[in-house]
């Protein structure tokens, strides 16, 4: 199957449900809701959900629903059981419109006399979750490529969804409030991205902590078609309100970016999108958007937050990327000046939230973006992205001494070496 977007004629409908699935966490009310959606968006005859169980190795079915949403009874439990452990397996979705045909050596296809399926993972990063099925008996290609897509989005954000219905059962089930602020701290790590895919002639370093159980800071890298983007932000407030506004901003900002064509309309949607989900909390999020294209141009965009630093290795200089914007969730308007760059070899972008450069000492000293400038200019050569973050890091940590931090730090390195 195709990378292309998300058709737009879908995006009202996945919109709306990635903004239900964040304001839920029962998990009967989430599966539940997915089952029924996807019913809906596809009209297929049949759906069912099953739910990976860790400890017996096994599917299992949680909800089983008709074209009318009425719950199918056990003895009509029947799937194509090879359909659905080939995608639990190798992770990827099978969309078939002629199954008679396709399928035609699998003994259930033809003994249920399956037509058109469509069968998708649902998944928090690799990790398998649970597989979404539909199928019809009467009629070839009831399925397109529009659903496909659409599915395949859906079932990305229901990841996500029922891994927080998850932990925070978890959470309540222990009853304390300590155990649920370490369970949120975990989600939050869990839920940003550690192993992600980086485009050839580029490395990238990331580093994530918060000041207190929970943080408002956060990233995200992922590759659409021929580019590597890359978000950091940065949540106004503290505490429990700002992890929870963190979640929802990034799994908006993420699921605009596959589905848009630029990154400028991406920041436009998310914008609407946080104001019409949170825009009476009085909370915002600054980002710097990043598009790293193979021949080593650099897009950014700044949304009012900290300028990152651009260092020419072949100068051994640095620059800083220009300041602008607006934070998201601000207001309706959003102005967007969009930065254009040509890296070189050995080229380095830092990328940072204010608690790295406004770290303080017990004196209240601040350690400054002129010691940025200065430690890249003491930096070994051909340090990689790696070595430059623990090189940054160790600083700050050096410098702060015993003072406790203030407030969350994330930083993030990229480096560009074509081959």
């Amino acid at each position: 199957m195709s990378d292309s977007p998300v058709p737009a004629q879908y995006l009202a409908t996945l919109y709306e449900i990635t903004r239900k699935l964040n304001s839920s966490l029962e998990l009967k009310d989430i599966l539940d809701y997915v089952m029924d959606r996807v019913i809906d968006v596809t009209g297929a005859e049949r759906g069912f959900l099953m739910l990976w169980d860790d400890s017996q190795g096994t599917l299992n079915f949680k909800v089983a629903r008709g074209i009318a949403h009425q719950d199918l009874e056990k003895p009509k439990f029947q799937v194509s059981r090879t359909i659905v452990r080939h995608v639990a397996e190798t992770g990827e979705p099978i969309l078939t419109d002629n199954a008679q045909n396709q399928f035609s050596e699998m003994e259930s296809v033809v003994m249920m006399a399956l037509r058109s399926i469509l069968c998708v993972p649902i998944k928090v990063k690799t990790r398998l979750l649970g597989v979404v099925y539909v199928d019809n008996r009467m009629f070839e290609g009831a399925f397109d490529q529009g659903h496909y897509d659409l599915v395949t989005s859906f079932a990305s954000q229901a990841g996500v969804a029922i891994e927080n219905a998850n932990l925070y059962q978890v959470a309540v089930e222990k009853g304390r409030l300590q155990r649920e602020l370490e369970m949120a701290r975990n989600i939050q790590r869990e839920l940003l991205p550690q192993d992600f895919p980086v485009l050839d002639g580029y490395e990238v370093a990331v580093h994530w902590d918060s000041a207190n159980e929970v943080a408002g800071d956060f990233y995200d890298c992922f590759l659409i078609n021929d580019s590597m983007q890359m978000v950091i932000a940065d949540v106004s407030g503290k505490g429990a309100p700002a992890a929870i506004f963190m979640a929802v901003a990034r799994s908006l900002i993420r699921g605009s970016a596959f589905s848009t064509p630029s990154p400028e309309d991406t920041l436009r949607n998310a914008n609407k999108l946080i104001i019409d989900d949170a825009g009476t909390s009085g909370m915002f999020v600054t980002l710097y958007y990043s598009v790293f294209l193979p021949d080593g141009r650099f897009i950014g965009i700044n949304n009012g937050h900290n300028q990152p630093l651009l260092w020419r290795a072949s100068q051994a200089t640095g620059e800083w990327v220009p300041r602008g914007g607006r934070a998201l969730g601000w207001f309706d308007d959003l102005p967007l000046e969009r930065f254009e760059t040509q890296l070189s070899y050995g080229d380095i972008l830092i990328f940072y939230t204010d608690g790295l450069t406004e770290a303080e000492t017990t004196d209240h000293l601040q350690y400054g973006e002129d010691r940025l400038v200065e430690l890249m200019q003491a930096l070994p050569p051909g340090a990689s992205a790696a070595q430059i973050r623990d090189i940054i890091l160790k600083s700050v940590t050096e410098f702060v001494g015993d003072a406790p931090p203030f407030d969350d730090r994330t930083l993030m390195i990229v480096r560009y070496t074509p081959s």
